[in-house]
């Protein structure tokens, strides 16, 4: 009798060692599943242009800390929104906007800010052509312009307030305004002659003069905005708290990693950059919010109205 229940408890507890093996193997599947992220279609106008953007720092931090991922590219800023809501992204790189707008919904935090000759800061610009008789944001009354996405920072948002603040109401005093959904499509209107002028990012536009695209020197700047925060590397705030750590861990240290070129640490419009601060105070973006506010809800919906009229 004895015996039998020796053996009884023998089988259940080498049971209870499977099932624990089983436990670990899917332990081990699951730190494998690469890291889901999405990046807002900032750049390039093209999801190829995006991705080739920021490929190779998630390359090289991978390579670094063994963390998998899984780059896309979303169809709109406000689907990057949506997706780090419902749990479907674990990582973002968002422009300051679609931050706040993630933050205020609890889906977001701070992971990264990239730092780029010693600062984390870019800018928004407003361009025309540089045989326009535009030289002021003034002189945009009466004139047509084109705008990037409607949850856009730099070619959008902050393009619009700087104009509020010079008293020009891009409702009433522009004759035509379009929304292009990105900043090369923005600017490819002004160099085609179908805009007078046209909102983007310093970045993407020195990307369009360092890629050559065709007439991108035969622009101007109108008018330049104060530095914004540099558009952040956000992760869910969803995701368990060692993971957010080893995420930090890693983009803090990438760029001095062994084995990483420098070549590889890249940022906003495919920029090389000195690396990424995971340390970043996200008090530094309440400038930025401040300034948004002066962009209503109901603007926007106005802005959206008239930018549909034909």
């Amino acid at each position: 009798m004895k015996l039998k229940l020796k053996k009884a408890l023998q089988g259940i507890f080498a049971l209870a060692l499977l099932g624990l093996a089983a436990c670990s193997d899917q332990g081990g599947e699951a730190e494998k599943h690469p890291l889901q992220v999405l990046l807002i279609p900032a750049d390039g106008g093209t999801e190829s242009g995006t991705l080739a953007d920021y490929r190779p720092i998630f390359d090289a931090v991978g390579k670094s800390s063994g963390i998998d991922f899984d780059l896309k590219v979303a169809q709109s800023y406000g689907a990057v929104v949506e997706a780090l809501c419902s749990g479907n992204a674990d990582i973002a790189f968002v422009g300051p906007v679609t931050y706040l707008q993630a933050k205020e919904r609890d889906c977001a935090q701070l992971l990264a800010v990239g730092v780029k000759d010693g600062q984390s800061i870019y800018y928004a610009g407003i361009f025309a052509r540089k045989d326009s008789p535009i030289r002021t944001i003034a002189d945009l009354k009466g004139r047509s312009a084109a705008f990037g996405d409607v949850n856009s920072t730099s070619s959008f948002a902050y393009p619009l307030a700087m104009m509020i603040e010079a008293g020009v109401d891009p409702v009433k005093d522009l004759s035509a305004l379009r929304l292009t959904g990105s900043h090369a499509n923005s600017l490819a209107a002004l160099i085609e002659g179908r805009v007078d002028a046209a909102a983007l990012s310093f970045d993407s536009y020195d990307k369009a003069v360092r890629e050559g695209v065709p007439g991108a020197t035969d622009v101007k700047v109108i008018a330049r905005s104060e530095p914004i925060p540099y558009p952040p590397l956000v992760v869910n705030s969803r995701l368990p708290e060692e993971t957010k750590a080893k995420l930090r861990n890693a983009f803090e240290g990438v760029a001095k990693a062994p084995g990483i070129k420098p070549e590889m640490i890249r940022g906003y419009a495919g920029a090389k950059l000195d690396g990424y601060d995971a340390h970043f105070p996200p008090e530094k973006f309440d400038g930025a919010a401040r300034k948004l506010a002066l962009v209503t809800d109901e603007m926007k919906g106005e802005i959206l109205k008239k930018a549909s009229e034909r």
